[in-house]
């Protein structure tokens, strides 16, 4: 994503804020996505993730350099995999899912309050009768200059698109992303079998596409879906403001 915003020309403050909400993202979301997995995974009678030290909000132990540059540049990457152990688990089919799909969940719910806090602060400024932010496009009142307030608004878009990135793309069907997980708690033990055999094959197609941005044509339409959904959803508490 960075490269294609340079691409189209932005500014070098917009650049900078794209550049700040990946941090923030890196090293906030990030560490509750992982510990998320970790978190239900315990709750399930897996100890491995707490024993290891990854039951925590510190972004160093869930840190992984090479996905953290591949969200800079592309608008998704990963952290370092909590482990899991899932013979801990009494129904482990069902802790598998559960606890791989408590990460892409993390990932959407930090859009929804992102989006939360988006239309909190357009509610805000309506009422003041400042401006209004509708559908992509905000329109001022005569002579009021948007000032820093355009900054807020890019910052908590970048937020909110990114992190719906991040759960679509973790909920694909690939090892070793936490889709894969999930579709393996579905299918026969020889399928899974045979899946997991090829994983290492798998994961690195995966990141061929990843880093070659092949992978981003097939995700957006999913994205997109997404973002209207949460758009609609987190706007709906603040109706009344219209």
């Amino acid at each position: 994503m960075l490269i294609q915003l340079i691409r189209q020309g932005m500014d070098i403050t917009s650049v900078l804020i794209y550049i700040a909400s990946v941090l923030m993202i890196i090293f906030l979301v990030n560490p509750i996505h992982e510990c998320a997995h970790g978190l239900i995974a315990y709750k399930l009678g897996d100890r491995t993730a707490k024993n290891m030290g990854r039951l925590t909000l510190n972004p160093m132990a869930h840190l992984d350099y090479m996905g953290a540059i591949t969200m800079l540049i592309i608008g998704f990457g990963w952290a370092k995999p909590v482990p899991v152990n899932l013979r801990n688990f009494k129904k482990p089919r069902l802790g598998m899912m559960l606890t791989a799909l408590a990460g892409p969940v993390s990932n959407l719910l930090a859009a929804i309050l992102g989006g939360l806090i988006f239309n909190l602060i357009n509610t805000i400024m309506i009422k003041n009768g400042t401006f209004v932010y509708f559908n992509g496009s905000v329109y001022l009142n005569s002579g009021y200059d948007l000032g820093a307030l355009k900054y807020v608004f890019m910052f908590l878009e970048f937020f909110i698109v990114i992190n719906i990135s991040l759960a679509v793309f973790n909920l694909i069907p690939i090892p070793p992303l936490d889709g894969s997980k999930i579709l393996l708690s579905f299918l026969p033990a020889s399928a899974s079998y045979k899946v997991q055999r090829y994983e290492m094959y798998i994961s690195i197609v995966l990141l061929i596409l990843v880093v070659t941005g092949g992978i981003s044509n097939i995700l957006y339409p999913v994205q997109g879906w997404f973002y209207s959904i949460i758009s609609k959803l987190t706007a709906l508490p603040f109706s009344w403001a219209w």
